[in-house]
């Protein structure tokens, strides 16, 4: 099988911006020649209030769910937009609770599995 190339990047939540400190809640990977574009997010919410106790883990999981949100096919605004405008898009530099790595890139022949993979190493304890 052949491989294709794909680029990924990490899904952070920084609670408080002055701290600095950050906690890895999902992966966002993007496979041009698959057409393929998809986030996953899970929220440890014991993990974000040590971190922050004053943190609120609803507020922070429906900004998780706009990165999933944009990768499926009712994407709100960016329905019209091609995923490689999504992925540029979601990976762009923002000073908010939740953002994304700098990107990454590999190769795969199962973009899925690649997203499990990268998931299970960069996200879960």
């Amino acid at each position: 099988m052949e491989r294709d190339v794909y680029e990924y990047a990490v899904i952070r939540v920084i609670p408080q911006m002055e701290r600095g400190e950050q906690i890895n809640v999902g992966i966002l990977l993007y496979c041009q020649p698959r057409a393929y574009l998809c986030a996953r997010v899970e929220l440890d919410e014991s993990r974000l209030r040590a971190l922050d106790p004053a943190a609120d883990p609803a507020e922070v999981r429906l900004a998780l769910a706009g990165y999933e949100l944009a990768c499926g096919d009712s994407a709100g605004p960016l329905v019209q937009e091609s995923l490689g405008s999504r992925f540029r898009w979601l990976t762009a530099p923002r000073s908010t609770v939740v953002q994304t790595s700098a990107v990454h890139a590999g190769l795969t022949i199962d973009p899925e599995a690649e997203l499990t993979r990268l998931f299970d190493r960069l996200v879960r304890l």
